[in-house]
């Protein structure tokens, strides 16, 4: 019996998948639990369409993730921090700090997850700065690091 999987099972497949199972083991476990539904030509279209739609939402991401690379690539923003003695760094500017920055200088919401800082930044000067806007597509960002 062939069965779409509703949910991940495991050692059997993942959400949306078709598989073939013993009628015994579909009946009594899948169907049951609400795990799968009967392969029934219905039922392979409406899987056909999901699966159609969800891929138009992803070229739909990863476009608007290029474009936004596009804009971001091409600006630079300025966070300011204290300076100790001698023209020394006080502190430092992390993910967070450049995200608000993002917010109020460019106006784009960027989530500061996304901005892949190794470790903070601690000197003054301009820094290159990732952002992960997606999975294949990464930003990078001028980061003019001032003295407040």
């Amino acid at each position: 019996m062939e069965v779409i999987l509703l949910e991940d099972v495991k050692a059997l497949g993942k959400k949306g998948q078709l598989v073939s199972v013993n009628e015994g083991y579909a009946r009594n476990f899948i169907l049951k639990k609400k795990l799968g539904i009967e392969a029934t030509p219905k039922a392979l279209n409406d899987l056909k369409l999901q699966k159609a739609n969800a891929d138009k939402i992803a070229a739909e991401q990863l476009a608007a993730a290029k474009e936004l690379a596009a804009t971001i690539d091409k600006q630079s923003i300025t966070v300011s921090i204290k300076a100790g003695q001698g023209g020394r760094a006080f502190g430092s500017v992390s993910g967070k700090e450049v995200a608000q920055a993002i917010q109020s200088q460019l106006g784009h919401e960027i989530d500061k997850k996304k901005i892949a800082l190794s470790e903070p930044l601690k000197t003054f000067g301009t820094h290159e700065v990732a952002i992960k806007l997606h999975k294949d597509v990464t930003a990078k960002l001028a980061v003019k690091v001032v003295e407040a």
